[in-house]
Formats: C-alpha cells, sequence, structure tokens
C-alpha cells in the first residue's frame, strides 16, 4: 500500500499499472496536475501475510485540491497474482 501511495504521489504510472490485478486494472491512469498528496495513514490491516493469498488495507490519504485539504478513506483489497501482491479494488469509507 505505502509503495502504491508514493507512486501515486511521484505519478509513476508504470508501477501503478504494474501492481494493478489484470482484471479490474484500467488502461490507463489519468493524473490530477492540481491534486497534492499530503500524506498516508493507515490505519487497519487484515491477512496478507506470506501465508495469506488475499488481504485488505483500510487508509486514509490526505491531499490538497484547489486550495482546499480532503482525505481519500478506502478499504483496499489485495490479492497474490502470479506469486506478487496486486492490488484488486476497494471500497470507500464514510
Amino acid at each position: 500500500m505505502r509503495s502504491r501511495y508514493s507512486a501515486f504521489v511521484v505519478q509513476d504510472e508504470a508501477y501503478l499499472l504494474r501492481t494493478w490485478h489484470p482484471d479490474t486494472r484500467p488502461p490507463r491512469i489519468e493524473f490530477d496536475a492540481g491534486q497534492r498528496w499530503l500524506g498516508l495513514e493507515i490505519l487497519r490491516t487484515s491477512e496478507g501475510s506470506a501465508f495469506h493469498t488475499t488481504g485488505t488495507v483500510e487508509f486514509r490519504a490526505r491531499f490538497r485540491y484547489g486550495g482546499a485539504e480532503d482525505a481519500l478513506h478506502e478499504h483496499s483489497r489485495f490479492v497474490r497474482h502470479d506469486g506478487a501482491w496486486v492490488y484488486l479494488d476497494a471500497l470507500f469509507a464514510e
């Protein structure tokens, strides 16, 4: 999760696409030039160890857009695909 957040910060589209499950991966990622990421807080994790094939991460990522601060609160699901952990999808929290 932290590496994907960092990739969003530096707009590393190749890394994000490579670490996204092929069944849910978009053809490309469009970054918003007006958005600035301010920090990541991992709130909770479940599963995701060497003995699991799935895992979830609940996080809050703060950002600034148009002079206002806001946050993305998400429950991300990860799965093992071809031996590597990849992002599958997410549920957005309130």
